[in-house]
């Protein structure tokens, strides 16, 4: 597993890049890739958590959006986890 956290800025196109983006993590979700996702109550940034193989996946959905690379959005950490309750 891999998990991801996100900062948010004020950028606009933040707002504009998140309705495709958040289709993308139903598709993961879907696709049981995706274990869950969502924003920091304070909507200051987001915590996603990825349920994938190895790296080069992980680095392929990071890639595959273009929402991680939107103005208004930065990645903070990204680290592979090894949970030991699911």
């Amino acid at each position: 597993m891999f998990v991801l956290e996100l900062s948010f800025g004020d950028d606009p196109d933040r707002l504009a890049a998140r309705p495709a983006h958040r289709e993308r993590l139903q598709a993961l979700h879907k696709e049981g890739r995706l274990a869950m996702a969502g924003p920091f109550s304070d909507d200051s940034g987001a915590l996603l958590v990825f349920d994938v193989p190895d790296a080069e996946a992980f680095a392929a959905i990071l890639d595959d959006d273009p929402y991680y690379r939107t103005p208004g959005v930065t990645i903070v950490s990204q680290r592979e986890w090894s949970p030991i309750v699911r």
